[in-house]
């Protein structure tokens, strides 16, 4: 129950011991004129030499006709050559930025651009902190690649627009050529794998919005271990674990363990969202990270225990951005919170569950030990992936959502919350940001809760409860800092009662020392006097 904590620990230990790369922020005018619609990826992994070479293919519409486009791709990377619709056309690759200049006036709708490529990507560090590839070999020193991605996006490895505010809406095809006594795990569904003599060549397609980071791939001397499932709305789903041969015999408990993780993502969130294609997790060198339909999986089969029952709370909270980053997307990097913050959440769910009220409020009054406090966690628009990336956005964002639960009820939280989850205008191509997170829970609860998100996401306070004592056994219970009102837990002599009290306070009688909010639903201040 204390694993968001273990999570924020281990962000704490890595975060600052190296300078990151990054992606979003303000969009540059060039790509803001570009609509990503797909890309095709297709390379050569030369795992000796540590490189890669191939091209990338992005379809794309221009809102208006340009002369120039613009694309990120690493500087470790080198181009070689650019078409567009066809033609090789002229460009600088400078400051991780691919710049095309034509000549001819490229006119709006569609465009076709073909990059050729080599070289040697960025090789990470620390993964999934620091981004790249990792090249390293499993125990049997059979090689085994990784990439990872979030924090500095798709130009790792292949040229796109990599802005959180644009996904290839017809998705990704990744046509990866390795040894061919290894496995490429990808995005999607596997169509094909073609082999010659020393090579073989994995053809992943997905046909669904997908965010950069994600697009992604892992190599290794894998075993596929398949079972299928069936979505709470009925339909057959195949769960794939791409996993290293000699564990292959722990496997198949493992996905028992995501079928039942499964489960109650569903109860809250709706369906699992990549029903047409599959649930994937692939084993990687490192701890973890959240991929679309394939995520990597690190955690070394370390089961802790929740409801009497073997629990990875690592895959847990993985698999939850199936629905909060992959499915519900911010378009800003300011607004990560509804990712990792949500997601965290669900991670509560998850012991609510199975273990019951208690252990949910348990669970918070420890994780909210990990809260920081020192910057808001909404820090404005147009932010950085770097900037954006503290540890509060799982903590304090997770610990927001159980504080909004309390205040809303659960008759409305619960409903409104699988809505954010499975309404069109929030999910897949439609991307979001706090704002709309905060309709939709304001036009659930009838009243406008804008005073409370920003007073806990773009605000460092804790709410300020005073506390007054009167004559004859009275007091008044009031808010020191927050406009409007609120509900609150307060015990006194006759047990707990629930009240709502604000800057005017609320008048009580008790014989004892009234204790506020008992069970932690609010960061909080309380003063006595």
């Amino acid at each position: 129950m204390g694993k968001l904590l273990t999570l924020l620990l281990l962000f704490i230990a890595f975060q600052g011991q190296t300078q990151r790369l990054t992606y979003g922020g303000k969009i540059k005018p060039e790509q803001a004129n570009m609509d990503i619609r797909h890309y095709t990826i297709a390379l050569n992994v030369d795992i000796p030499q540590k490189s890669i070479s191939g091209n990338t293919v992005i379809d794309l519409i221009l809102a208006q006709a340009t002369h120039t486009l613009l694309f990120d791709l690493m500087n470790e990377l080198n181009v070689e050559k650019v078409w567009v619709n066809g033609k090789v056309t002229p460009f600088i690759h400078e400051n991780n930025l691919v710049t095309i200049n034509s000549a001819d006036n490229m006119p709006a709708g569609k465009t076709i651009v073909k990059v050729q490529y080599s070289g040697k990507p960025h090789i990470a560090i620390r993964p999934p902190w620091e981004d790249g590839f990792t090249w390293t070999t499993d125990s049997t020193g059979k090689p085994w690649v990784a990439i990872t991605a979030e924090g500095t996006g798709g130009k790792i490895y292949f040229p796109c627009k990599d802005h959180p505010s644009d996904e290839p809406n017809e998705g990704v095809d990744l046509i990866i050529t390795v040894p061919k006594d290894l496995v490429v795990a990808g995005p999607g569904l596997l169509q094909k794998v073609s082999k010659k003599k020393n090579t073989a060549t994995f053809y992943w397609k997905t046909n669904s919005t997908t965010n950069n980071y994600n697009i992604v791939f892992n190599i290794g001397a894998y075993d596929v271990v398949s079972k299928m499932y069936t979505t709470v709305d009925g339909n057959k789903v195949p769960m794939q674990f791409f996993v290293l041969k000699y564990h292959a015999a722990k496997a198949s408990h493992h996905l028992d363990l995501l079928e039942k993780m499964a489960k109650v993502k569903e109860k809250y969130f709706g369906e699992y969202p990549w029903a047409k294609e599959k649930i994937g997790i692939a084993e990687t060198p490192h701890l973890g990270m959240e991929h679309q339909s394939m995520n990597a999986y690190g955690n070394n089969f370390n089961y802790t225990n929740v409801g009497g029952e073997d629990f990875d709370w690592l895959m847990n909270h993985e698999f939850g951005h199936e629905w909060w980053g992959n499915k519900v997307t911010a378009k800003d990097w300011a607004d990560f919170w509804i990712h990792e913050g949500i997601g965290s959440f669900g991670d509560a769910l998850y012991v609510l569950d199975k273990e019951g009220e208690a252990a949910y409020i348990d669970y918070f009054k420890k994780n909210a030990y990990g809260i920081a406090n020192e910057k808001p966690i909404v820090q404005g628009k147009d932010i950085d992936e770097e900037t954006a990336y503290i540890g509060d956005i799982y903590s304090k964002g997770s610990f927001f959502m159980h504080t909004l639960r309390y205040v809303i009820g659960d008759n409305i939280f619960f409903p409104a919350l699988k809505k954010l989850a499975t309404a069109p205008q929030y999910t897949y191509d439609n991307l979001v940001n706090t704002d709309d997170v905060e309709q939709l829970f304001s036009n659930a609860y009838g009243k406008s809760l804008k005073p409370l998100f920003d007073f806990y996401l773009r605000t460092t306070k804790k709410l300020e409860v005073h506390v007054t004592a009167r004559q004859g056994n009275k007091y008044e219970i009031q808010l020191d800092n927050f406009q409007g009102s609120l509900p609150l837990d307060i015990v006194t002599d006759k047990g707990k009662q629930k009240i709502m009290t604000g800057e005017t306070g609320t008048e009580i009688s008790s014989t004892t020392m009234p204790i506020i909010d008992p069970d932690m639903y609010y960061l909080k201040k309380v003063i006595y006097e």
